[in-house]
């Protein structure tokens, strides 16, 4: 008996992401970091958002380089 369907665990037609591309059709990008326990992230009015960081001067860089064309 053979099973044409994927097996669990493939993935098939995803496009990789790195995070630090503003979208072209969006002029505009507002950021802001946000605190959650010991971690701090960057949030993006378009949607994106960056890794968890314990270092908020590191969260405040991956919002600049994300609003950053």
């Amino acid at each position: 008996m053979t099973n044409s369907s994927p097996g669990v665990g493939n993935v098939v037609g995803v496009a990789q992401q790195d995070g630090l591309e503003t979208p072209p059709n969006l002029p505009e990008h507002r950021t802001t970091t946000m605190e959650k326990g010991r971690f701090c992230m960057a949030h993006c009015s378009c949607g994106w958002r960056g890794p968890a960081r314990r270092a908020r001067s590191q969260a405040r860089t991956d919002a600049e380089r994300h609003a950053t064309p």
